[in-house]
């Protein structure tokens, strides 16, 4: 089944030829990031650590609801890459 990521501009410009939208067959978040990676070698690596695991400065949402590699995903679904806010007090 094919599912929509978006991806915020910060990733795209890393990665010459991806684009904001793309769609991918996947049946997880985990497979649908493989996919990504498939295309542009060392997107995972940027979005995931060892286990896997999301980095902490990265958020994922299918949904409206916080998402994980191991999320499955609905037909037609849209995940959402959100970097984390920066800021605070110092």
């Amino acid at each position: 089944m094919m599912v929509t990521i978006y991806l915020p501009r910060s990733l795209v410009a890393l990665f010459p030829g991806a684009s904001r939208e793309v769609q991918v067959p996947a049946g997880t978040v985990g497979e649908a990031l493989r996919e990504l990676d498939r295309r542009w070698p060392g997107m995972w690596d940027r979005l995931c650590t060892a286990g896997p695991a999301i980095r902490e400065h990265i958020n994922l949402f299918v949904g409206g609801e916080k998402a994980g590699p191991g999320t499955p995903l609905p037909p037609r679904a849209a995940v959402w890459v959100i970097p984390a806010g920066l800021g605070g007090a110092s």
